[in-house]
């Protein structure tokens, strides 16, 4: 079943202002902050790949107010450094956006303590480390939004993937616990649970045939395309989604 068509801006973010970490090249990230900017709001994107970045941003310049920073989500300096930078070219932060995270493959007899704590620093702790920082912002004027970017694999089990598994489960379950926080100051906190988003750079980690089978597996038979996951990133940071806070929405039919 092919994808439907790419949808037009309806001015749900109109006026905000959108923080997307982890944003550079073909992914999730970058397709958040081209939504946003097709929604109206004005975006400040980070990554760790300064050069992706410069690039990211000139595809997106010509869609409205971009403006980007380079953070690495596993040193604190950088995460503050980012907190400065959208304060300094956004003013009051509405949306944070934290997709910044990192996979692999591994039997777990094999996994070594490097790569397990890697796995879990990018995705597990860099978010905590964002979600931290953009309630400390949000706090004083009492209002916004954060979107963890979680996975499927949070909720099921996959060979060779104990580390991302457990860095996703924690990713929702600190969404679930940092929402409650949140709320007595009026901030509301969600994440999204992708399965198979495809972009480019999928087929250079991945093997062909694996990702074929996992997108047989899916209920219309394809993979997301990562403007069907950033739409519900969008959702979830508009007005529309303002009685929902600490749930994880599955994009996909891959939920358990």
């Amino acid at each position: 079943m092919a994808p439907p068509k790419y949808p037009k801006g309806r001015s749900l973010l109109e006026g905000k202002k959108v923080v997307v970490t982890a944003a550079a090249g073909t992914g999730i990230g970058f397709a958040t902050a081209k939504r946003c900017l097709e929604e109206g709001a004005s975006v400040l994107i980070s990554d760790h790949h300064a050069v992706r970045l410069e690039q990211a941003v000139a595809q997106l310049a010509e869609l409205g107010e971009v403006v980007s920073a380079v953070c690495d989500v596993t040193d604190e300096q950088h995460v503050q450094a980012l907190v400065g930078a959208a304060e300094a070219s956004l003013g009051a932060v509405d949306v944070w956006v934290n997709n910044a995270g990192l996979g692999g493959q591994a039997p777990l007899i094999e996994m070594s303590d490097e790569a397990w704590h890697r796995v879990l620093d990018v995705s597990l702790t860099g978010t905590f480390r964002c979600v931290r920082a953009a309630m400390k912002l949000m706090k004083p004027n009492e209002q916004g939004v954060i979107i963890n970017n979680a996975s499927v694999l949070g909720w099921r089990a996959q060979k060779h993937q104990a580390h991302y598994a457990a860095a996703k489960a924690g990713v929702m379950a600190l969404t679930r616990c940092a929402a409650l926080e949140a709320a007595e100051f009026g901030v509301r906190i969600n994440a999204v649970a992708p399965s198979l988003a495809m972009h480019p750079f999928l087929s250079k980690v991945m093997d062909q045939d694996e990702l074929d089978a996992l997108a047989a597996q899916e209920a219309f038979g394809r993979p997301a395309e990562v403007w069907e996951v950033a739409n519900v990133i969008v959702f979830l940071a508009s007005d529309l989604s303002s009685y929902m806070t600490g749930e994880t929405v599955s994009v996909s039919s891959q939920r358990a």
